[in-house]
């Protein structure tokens, strides 16, 4: 199986990636709005096909990717029935199965954190993925969207501590940046759940919590109800228009060696490299300026913000660098060379030898 975490900095969102290798279908567990493009990257690297999102919860604190991504690759929206959000192709009840090519998560109705939380435990109950009723070392707030303290009570105790001592528990947020726990430890540890905690010390403990509501709440609450939708927006489209590029999991986005030597002359096309290496036996492309990574922050005056940038260099590594610098700088339309001067040149197209 192939396994993937991923993380959004602004909300603390854990997504999940799940495959399975030998059919290549895959599934997305919580995917934030935002990182469509980057999780769009994975999957084509990876070589797998997204067969559905699966949404542990209402998100307060971020957008869903859902709908971005069935916009792009088809795939199945899958959220608690009991949620009744606009959009959902298949609505989850307790104890169904979400399978991904001979793998499945069997789903688990977790409430209490909201109404309408879920767990999805894999198949051989090695790893189970939590949303926030169960967080590391603690769990989600109870006092909105449905909250109980007494449902989550018993979710969590029922429905997730009694999985396996070794199951691997993965949470939607972590704020400390811990990745991981398991059932033996927050049977243990988990200052609010675990140990002797009874119903009594819990409902105290979270009635009186006195948090303010997320910041993102009233935005992000209706936008989940509607899978991601935006409301009243044509569809995003991903790929910029001013070249076939492609959107590499590091969030460079690249430009293949024949593809630019088609449209060469509309790019400024910038050689990273340092001056030796320009004349070397790799050569160079043939309308290359040479600007060193070293010195590249410093000479900006001397490219045109207006035209496309392809940043080219030996291997491709210090030209995604600064393609990454270049887009800081607010260059609007920036490209990598994939695979450098070393695969342009084993593909057999014209370089030049000439001096800087």
């Amino acid at each position: 199986m192939i396994f993937r975490q991923l993380f959004d900095s602004v909300s603390s969102t854990y997504t999940y990636l799940l495959g399975d290798a030998e059919s290549g279908e895959a599934l997305l567990i919580d995917p934030v709005y935002e990182h469509v493009p980057r999780d769009l990257a994975l999957l084509q690297e990876l070589g797998l096909r997204l067969q559905a999102t699966l949404d542990t919860h209402v998100h307060a604190d971020h957008v869903t990717g859902a709908w971005r991504l069935r916009q792009r690759c088809a795939s199945q929206i899958a959220l608690a029935a009991t949620v009744g959000a606009e959009g959902v192709n298949r609505p989850l009840r307790h104890g169904e199965r979400v399978a991904f090519g001979k793998r499945h998560l069997g789903v688990r109705a977790t409430p209490g954190h909201t109404s309408g939380c879920l767990t999805y435990v894999l198949d051989d109950e090695s790893m189970a993925f939590t949303g926030d009723s169960l967080l590391i070392r603690g769990c989600g707030r109870t006092d909105f969207q449905g909250g109980s303290p007494q449902q989550l009570f018993a979710s969590v105790r029922e429905q997730i501590l009694t999985l396996p001592d070794d199951c691997l528990l993965y949470p939607a947020h972590d704020y400390r940046g811990i990745t991981v726990t398991s059932v033996a430890e927050e049977r243990r540890f988990n200052p609010r759940l675990g140990g002797d905690v009874d119903l009594g010390d819990f409902v105290g403990y979270m009635d009186n919590l006195n948090l303010p509501h997320p910041r993102q709440m009233a935005v992000a609450v209706p936008a989940n109800l509607r899978c991601g939708k935006p409301e009243g927006e044509a569809p995003v489209t991903e790929t910029p228009d001013w070249a076939p590029l492609i959107l590499r999991f590091s969030g460079v986005w690249e430009i293949e060696p024949m593809t630019l030597l088609e449209h060469a002359a509309n790019f400024q096309i910038v050689d990273v490299r340092e001056a030796p290496e320009f004349i070397d036996r790799l050569g160079h492309l043939p309308d290359a300026r040479l600007v060193p990574l070293s010195q590249l922050t410093g000479r900006l005056d001397e490219l045109d913000r207006e035209r496309p940038v392809v940043a080219v260099c030996r291997s491709g590594v210090r030209s995604a660098q600064a393609s990454v610098l270049l887009t800081k700088a607010g260059f609007g339309k920036v490209a990598n060379l994939a695979g450098g001067m070393l695969r342009w040149k084993a593909e057999g197209l014209p370089v030049a030898t000439d001096s800087v």
